[in-house]
């Protein structure tokens, strides 16, 4: 049985990334959907407590199976509470929407979703404003192809791919690509095929200098439905949403992002 939170604050874009989630485990009868909101007011419990419940009851009517737990917490950390939740209950995933209203100022101040991102708990699966569930097909993993066979987080990434049974495209962003790969490359290459060899990827190498505007363009070429990213490091995850381009991965693409440590 796969646990799957769904934190819910019970705006409009935690109550999306809550419906897309419903969308997408419809017709998964081993998995245990876990809707969590956390309160920091103990007036707010008996009221958080039937907006739990009538979600609940909605997911259900669309397509999940019955197995939806609500759990209303209070506490001030979501980021510890909900960390400890994954925890105890050992979740495959975490489901979190990212708002861009308050895009500038989530910037600033640090948006719980990215957060929540950061932590090696386990895979966080950021869904836009935007997004609609449609099916997942076709599923990029980007990847600098340095030392894949000890920093790729293959269990993650092959329950994603077994969930979904959806087509698997490697893809590297690197601006010293050219009309051939380097010795290096060829052999982490050569790893990473072994890995994923039951899922037959395919291996994309882009001689671009902007990461985000490139796997942006290359999402939508290749209709890719879901993207993973390995976070290395915080600076990684720091940069990868907080880096001022014109349109910002993780606030603005209609594809959600998965994050997946190693």
């Amino acid at each position: 049985m796969k646990d799957v939170i769904i934190p819910v604050d019970f705006s409009e874009t935690s109550l999306n990334a809550a419906r897309y989630t419903a969308d997408m485990l419809s017709g998964k009868p081993d998995t245990h959907v876990i809707l969590y909101h956390m309160f920091t007011d103990q007036k707010e419990s008996d009221t958080a407590g039937q907006y739990l419940e009538n979600l609940k009851a909605e997911l259900i009517q669309k397509g999940v199976v019955d197995n939806i737990e609500c759990v209303l917490e209070y506490g001030e950390d979501l980021i510890d509470s909900l960390g400890r939740l994954a925890y105890q209950k050992t979740a495959e995933l975490i489901v979190m929407g990212i708002s861009e209203k308050n895009e500038w100022k989530q910037l600033l101040t640090g948006s719980n979703t990215i957060k929540m991102a950061e932590q090696n708990v386990c895979p966080v699966m950021i869904v836009p404003p935007i997004s609609k569930y449609a099916g997942i097909k076709n599923i990029a993993l980007t990847s600098d192809f340095k030392n894949v066979d000890s920093t790729t987080p293959v269990l993650a990434i092959k329950t994603i791919m077994e969930m979904f049974n959806a087509n698997l495209h490697i893809v590297n962003v690197d601006n010293e690509h050219y009309v051939s790969l380097t010795d290096e490359y060829l052999v982490e290459k050569g790893k990473m095929q072994a890995l994923f060899a039951e899922f037959s990827p395919e291996f994309y190498f882009i001689g671009m200098n902007d990461f985000y505007e490139a796997i942006e363009q290359f999402s939508k070429d290749r209709n890719i439905d879901l993207l993973i990213v390995i976070p290395k490091n915080h600076s990684f995850i720091n940069r990868m949403f907080s880096a001022s381009h014109t349109k910002k991965l993780a606030f603005h693409s209609p594809v959600p992002i998965l994050a997946a440590h190693e």
